[in-house]
């Protein structure tokens, strides 16, 4: 599903990612912990495709992102990733609906086909009566649910998550975590997650530690 292999990044003079080898398999749940300033966040990025190693390999879903143009991998990481972040990213002026649906206009999926995704996506995530909310009328859980369901638009192979719960308080964080395991088995979607939450990586199928740029 995404494999990587020896994948080195650096800032100027800082050598941040010295040489990660990974690999991924469909459905899994997967913890990135480790240090401030190890790398986790860095690796999170170039493995979805936010930002690109110096050098390495990195195969997601068969197709080798490296020979992919810019152009190319904008569509393929509409298509084939989600993410969602500490702080959830939500346009203020749109409804959860419109925020929700952004990913899917962007595919240009018809309006009418994007809102009954939505709409699906919202109410599995017991959203249904909040579709027209702002993000701000909506609590901090159900602005992070909002994000996920955005993420989840496109129905992507990989959803990367970088401190999903670190903005949440422990009720909301928990729930968070509970959504998490329940859509990767009702629908086995894969997750990447970095986290300093300890309950959430320990409840992962793997957790990868990083060490001053190392796995």
């Amino acid at each position: 599903m995404i494999k990587a292999k020896n994948i080195h990044k650096s800032y100027g003079n800082l050598h941040v990612l010295k040489g990660v080898d990974v690999e991924i398999q469909k459905g899994e749940i997967v913890s990135i912990v480790g240090k401030s300033g190890a790398g986790k966040s860095t690796l999170l990025h170039i493995l979805g495709t936010l930002d690109q190693a110096d050098k390495g390999v990195l195969n997601i879903n068969g197709v080798d992102v490296n020979t992919l143009n810019e152009k190319e991998l904008a569509g393929f990481r509409n298509k084939n990733i989600g993410f969602v972040f500490q702080f959830h990213h939500l346009l203020p002026e749109f409804t959860a609906l419109e925020n929700v649906c952004i990913p899917a206009f962007i595919q240009k999926t018809s309006e009418r086909e994007a809102h009954t995704r939505a709409k699906e996506l919202l109410g599995y995530l017991g959203l249904s009566n909040r579709i027209e909310h702002k993000p701000t009328q909506l609590s901090g859980g159900e602005q992070q649910r909002v994000a996920v369901a955005r993420a989840l638009m496109n129905q992507p192979a990989v959803l990367f998550a970088d401190e999903p719960s670190g903005n949440l308080d422990t009720q909301s964080s928990q729930e968070l975590h509970q959504l998490l395991f329940q859509l990767r088995d009702d629908f086995q979607q894969t997750f990447i997650i970095v986290t300093h939450n300890e309950a959430l990586a320990e409840m992962s199928d793997r957790r990868l530690v990083m060490q001053d740029g190392r796995m």
